[in-house]
């Protein structure tokens, strides 16, 4: 199984319009913006606290392998995760990696997720060759079953949870 950990942190991502890169400082806000979002929630089981988040996420928010920070112009817009399913996931289907994402509305509808998500999962390729990535969302989130088509995942199976039908593909 790949270990992020082991290739942990790259050097930042430059795509033609975003740079992928570790949380800083700075970008704390954003965060908070982006988990405390009713529309980013929709299909993630709700916006969280707006206070919650003040009082849990640091000051620095928290680096962990696989947590890449989407910035343009400067500005956070968003996160792509690539994170290491364990033995125990119920919907695993290989040692995989799970790609997630999440943008700010105001950065929606501009192909900022699918250019993040490629070049997300181009570094990973060349780390980690021949590594199969998994991606799941909600069918009824149209932008994100657009997303996974565009970037070529296929599906392997639907299920129920959450009260929803969850689509799973791999790439």
């Amino acid at each position: 199984m790949p270990e992020l950990e082991s290739v942990w942190p790259p050097a930042a991502i430059r795509t033609d319009r975003l740079v992928l890169r570790e949380p800083e400082l700075r970008d704390r806000a954003g965060i908070i913006d982006l988990f405390a979002s009713p529309e980013v929630g929709t299909y993630l089981g709700g916006a969280r606290p707006r206070e919650e988040l003040e009082q849990t996420i640091p000051e620095v928010p928290n680096r962990r392998p696989g947590l890449f920070l989407v910035d343009l112009d400067g500005a956070m817009i968003g996160i792509v995760m690539l994170d290491q399913l364990g033995a125990e996931h119920p919907h695993q289907v290989g040692p995989d990696i799970e790609l997630g994402y999440m943008f700010l509305p105001q950065a929606w509808g501009f192909g900022y997720a699918a250019e993040a998500c490629a070049a997300a999962l181009d570094w990973f390729a060349g780390v980690f060759p021949g590594e199969s990535v998994v991606l799941c969302t909600q069918t009824a989130n149209d932008q994100s079953m657009r997303v996974a088509a565009k970037l070529a995942f296929a599906e392997v199976k639907r299920f129920e949870e959450y009260g929803a039908e969850q689509w799973l593909g791999v790439r």
